[in-house]
């Protein structure tokens, strides 16, 4: 294996980033949907803990680490992550149309609220959960840090020490300590403390799992999901889509007569499986 390409690949697109400082629909279920996240979040009643993960390496050599924007916007109370069409694919984002309004008044108080409609870059990487291996690779996604104090910043010194951790034969399994955290507004999420390694070893020791393993074709454009410019324009209006079973499709406008706010109203939603990562941590300061 291109062991060494895989590495220089890695450490190129670190430095790259610290430099710059900064919808198709899915035939997966929701419920399968779920089983191809990979989650660093601790529940409710732990103050602490270990994941351990294993990077797939790519069939082209290239770095495991795909950069994806999305925003991050509160909807009827809760933070979710949004795929930004703008950044990604050079097409029209109604989520950063906002953000350009709000930061061309001048005022102090749009700028704020720009915040929260402004894309973030992220990381998506292909792994095997080590606790999870049934579920077969995962998907993991963690935001960029710009001040270089984030999970792929505790990443890189152990791909700098150690070479290429994805390798399938002579790679090596990360173990993640998590604790938690809170935010000045009081709100607890967990934190990737550190990130270790375990000694080398293959993938799997069976070499068919491991053939299976790092040769599946799923990727992370299988797994989140790409919402339609009208979905998004809805969000833009403040408004919580809800999905219509009968009709077949989104209904983006508020049946109820009530007052629209930058942030979404509160409204009725039919319950549904949740991304777990959709509500992790928040950044409360960041700089444009």
């Amino acid at each position: 294996m291109a062991t060494n390409n895989v590495l220089d690949a890695v450490l190129a697109q670190y430095e790259s980033a610290k430099q710059s400082g900064s919808s198709s629909t899915s035939k997966m279920s929701q419920e399968e949907r779920m089983k191809k996240y990979f989650a660093a979040i601790l529940k409710d009643n732990e103050k602490q803990g270990q994941k351990k993960i294993r990077i797939l390496p790519t069939p082209d050599g290239s770095s495991p680490f795909k950069e994806v924007w999305f925003h991050e916007i509160n909807v009827d109370g809760k933070w979710q992550k949004f795929y930004d069409p703008g950044k990604n694919d050079n097409e029209r984002s109604p989520l950063s149309e906002v953000y350009d309004v709000l930061m061309s008044t001048g005022k102090e108080s749009d700028k704020e609220l720009a915040k929260q409609y402004k894309p973030r870059k992220f990381y998506i990487v292909k792994v095997i959960d080590r606790d999870n291996e049934q579920d077969g690779p995962k998907f993991w996604r963690f935001k960029h840090n710009y001040k270089q104090e984030g999970i792929f910043d505790k990443i890189i010194p152990i791909y700098k020490a150690k070479g290429d951790v994805a390798d399938a034969d002579k790679g090596r399994d990360l173990i993640l300590e998590l604790t938690k955290a809170k935010t000045p507004k009081g709100a607890f999420y967990t934190v990737i403390q550190t990130v270790m390694y375990d000694d080398p070893c293959a993938v799997h020791e069976d070499e068919d799992t491991m053939t299976e393993w790092v040769n599946n074709e799923l990727t992370w454009e299988d797994v989140y999901s790409k919402k339609p410019a009208e979905y998004l324009e809805s969000i833009a209006r403040g408004e919580t889509p809800r999905w219509d079973s009968d009709a077949g499709k989104y209904i983006y406008s508020n049946n109820e007569e009530s007052e629209v706010s930058m942030g979404g109203n509160k409204s009725k939603t039919e319950t549904k499986v949740e991304d777990p990562q959709a509500n992790d941590e928040i950044d409360e300061e960041l700089p444009f």
